[in-house]
């Protein structure tokens, strides 16, 4: 890593209380390192978010079993992983405890990698546009999770992406799905945009990029989201928001709505509430 890079020490967060981590992990020291390669800035993404975003949140649970249907046999066959937006280390997290691999965490929100929930990967405040020279086409698996529908410029965003990716290398992309789902809770998450399948293929082409493969997830809760659009109106304040928007509210409606979130086949064409997809340089 670069010269001027420097590393701070924080302790792990309590959130993951009551999990069951592998015995690989919880003989793990609960001490991380954090290392900046860029200062950190704001993001467009609510902090409150990452305080309901939890380990056992059914979303992110269910977003998980997307990922290794559609595109678990990458993973295991990666060199080096990293994932973009890594926030708290949700993903990071269940890769280690469900795969054993390492996946490097970049993100520039420092109040979210303060609380990161890693134990085996390594976690950077880092400006993907900088584009570290020790950094270039080093990953063969990148990870971008819910972080495009957030970037004003996405192919700008996009192309200092790929200075990271590895020639053969994947991208596996999540988004929010579908124009007929925007609502004050977008708003208040700072997305910038829903997408179509459509919409994704366009962006990846204008970056020589082509969609390998997708599946629409979400669908059981297609219900939800259209019930939360008149749920939120007139509600105020950004916190307050993404609470009603995302936050399970207790155990067993989150237990309930885990089950109902599975009630569909992956992958599905069909409908969706997210867009799961796997892109790769289009060599045309």
């Amino acid at each position: 890593m670069p010269s001027d890079s420097k590393s701070e020490n924080f302790g792990a967060s309590s959130a993951t209380k009551g999990n069951s981590p592998s015995r690989k992990l919880s003989n793990m020291t609960s001490s991380r390192t954090l290392t900046y390669l860029s200062s950190p800035a704001e993001v467009s993404m609510a902090d409150w978010w990452f305080e309901i975003a939890t380990i056992d949140h059914f979303w992110i649970q269910r977003r998980f079993e997307v990922l290794r249907r559609l595109a678990g046999s990458l993973i295991s066959s990666a060199g080096e992983i990293a994932e973009i937006g890594c926030g708290r280390g949700l993903l990071q997290r269940q890769v280690e405890e469900a795969c054993g691999r390492e996946v490097t965490g970049f993100d520039l929100n420092e109040f979210a990698l303060k609380q990161s929930l890693a134990r085996l990967s390594n976690i950077f405040c880092y400006d993907i546009q900088q584009q570290d020279s020790s950094l270039r086409e080093r990953f063969d698996l990148v990870f971008l999770f819910d972080v495009l529908e957030h970037m004003a410029d996405e192919d700008r965003f996009l192309r200092a992406l790929l200075f990271h990716l590895a020639p053969g290398g994947k991208l596996v992309v999540n988004v929010p799905a579908g124009d007929w789902a925007y609502s004050a809770y977008d708003d208040a998450a700072g997305h910038v945009r829903r997408y179509s399948i459509r919409s994704l293929q366009a962006a990846a082409a204008r970056n020589h990029l082509r969609v390998a493969m997708w599946t629409y997830w979400g669908l059981p809760l297609v219900p939800t989201l259209l019930l939360r659009r008149f749920w939120l109106l007139g509600k105020r304040g950004k916190d307050k928001i993404i609470s009603a928007g995302f936050s399970p509210r207790t155990k067993t409606l989150n237990r309930l709505l885990s089950l109902l979130s599975k009630c569909e086949p992956i992958p599905q064409r069909l409908l969706g509430t997210s867009i799961m997809a796997v892109l790769e340089m289009d060599s045309v």
